[in-house]
């Protein structure tokens, strides 16, 4: 039987029990959920439940996937792999332990038996009726922010021997991928700029930005469907630049402002590829409209694309790389007010 994603065996229906306002802060002083902000903290502390198992119930077998961490409060809890008449214990719990936390992490499957030897309390996250995945539709932010901490918590713990890196080094670059890369498009998060830009800087730096022009026209007449296919295009557009190059970051700002981060790029190349960039939009093949009564397009008029463009200079424009990228957005949005189609450079100076 499941309920929300969580296995509840049939025997354990009777043995587990929900409290309905407890108090989960405990579970927020976690590793995982360390570097979140306090108010992150209490949100996702609503998401969270106290359950209670009686002794001999399990918690979670072999083969169940790990999609929720425990805190144990009260009780004990042993962890098994079930070998025929000899059970192979593995460790025990006492209350203030985490289980299950690395294999949360990882998004894989148990590889052994949780149950109690005794009535147990424990801080379960997730709660029953939430996933991550429902949690990263609400709060993509903080859910993002989760998943970076538990791909640090991963690769701090598989350092300590080198066979725990061969054996999961393709696990983080996943967890990692996760965090940063847009579902829909494949490039980049703004989040990744976000947490990673100290790391990446190398000067001089070219950031240019981009947003398609009279975008909704081919929403409206085609639906999101067809919105989401064109930004796909577009992702190719600029992953392609950056796969040319072998260097620099191809990025999704928000909705459909993309871009691309190149280091070691002077001004001059930045230009071209700016230049470059607009081409491509414009050689993206035509979409053919759908006339409807709510609109005029007739039976043979066609989509054709075209970008608002902006870029700068890290340090040349601004020393300050948020108010650089600020700066280059804003011009972005200008641009695009102004009837798009263009390519405009962002200067500190000339905003003064």
């Amino acid at each position: 039987m499941k309920k929300c994603g969580f296995l509840i065996h049939e025997t354990m229906i009777n043995n587990m029990q929900q409290e309905e306002t407890p108090d989960l802060s405990a579970l927020m002083e976690f590793d995982l959920f360390s570097k979140l902000l306090p108010e992150e903290k209490k949100i996702l502390a609503n998401k969270a439940e106290v359950i209670h198992l009686r002794s001999g119930s399990s918690l979670f077998s072999v083969g169940d996937k790990a999609e929720r961490l425990y805190l144990l409060r009260k009780g004990l809890i042993r962890i098994f792999k079930p070998k025929g008449s000899e059970d192979e214990e593995i460790a025990r719990f006492t209350p203030g332990d985490v289980i299950g936390d690395f294999d949360f992490a990882r998004s894989t499957e148990y590889n052994a038996q949780a149950q109690a030897l005794e009535d147990s309390t424990l801080i379960m996250f997730p709660g029953f009726g939430q996933t991550m995945d429902s949690l990263e539709l609400v709060m993509p932010d903080i859910v993002s922010r989760l998943l970076l901490n538990s791909a640090v918590m991963v690769t701090s713990r598989i350092k300590s021997t080198r066979k725990l890196v061969a054996e999961n080094m393709s696990l983080v670059r996943e967890l990692h991928r996760k965090v940063y890369e847009d579902p829909g498009t494949g490039l980049w998060k703004h989040t990744f700029l976000t947490d990673e830009i100290d790391r990446i800087m190398e000067a001089p730096m070219a950031l240019i930005m981009l947003k398609p022009d009279r975008f909704k026209i081919l929403v409206d007449a085609l639906g999101h469907g067809a919105g989401d296919k064109a930004m796909i295009a577009i992702a190719g557009v600029l992953k392609s630049i950056t796969f040319k190059l072998r260097r620099g970051w191809a990025l999704r700002f928000r909705s459909n402002e993309t871009g691309i981060l190149i280091n070691k790029c002077n001004a001059a190349q930045a230009e071209a590829l700016a230049l470059s960039l607009a081409e491509a939009i414009a050689a993206l093949a035509p979409v053919s409209l759908a006339p409807s009564p709510s609109n005029n397009h007739t039976p043979d008029e066609k989509f054709s694309f075209s970008g608002s463009i902006a870029w700068g200079m890290w340090p040349a424009d601004n020393e300050s790389w948020p108010s650089l990228s600020e700066g280059v957005y804003e011009l972005l949005m200008e641009t695009w007010k102004d009837g798009g189609n263009k390519i405009a450079r962002y200067s500190a100076r000339s905003s003064i």
